[in-house]
């Protein structure tokens, strides 16, 4: 599954990583990369409680990003 997700330094140099898709999904890391694999552990996390619950699991995005140098 893909999920978007928002990454943003903080004012002690950390990474923040928020799902927008799932409300209270958050975690963080010293670097983009330790952020990025605590998030993808909250993710399973999250969904685990969600099917746990039986709770509707987001859809996976289709979206892509397109980087263009200018």
């Amino acid at each position: 599954m893909k999920f978007k997700v928002v990454i943003e330094e903080d004012e002690d140099n950390n990474f923040v990583v928020t799902v927008p898709a799932l409300p209270g999904c958050v975690s963080e890391g010293k670097t983009r990369i330790e952020a990025i694999t605590n998030i993808k552990d909250a993710i399973l996390g999250y969904i685990s409680s969600l099917k746990k619950h039986n709770e509707p699991v987001p859809p996976s995005i289709t979206e892509e990003v397109v980087e263009v140098y200018g």
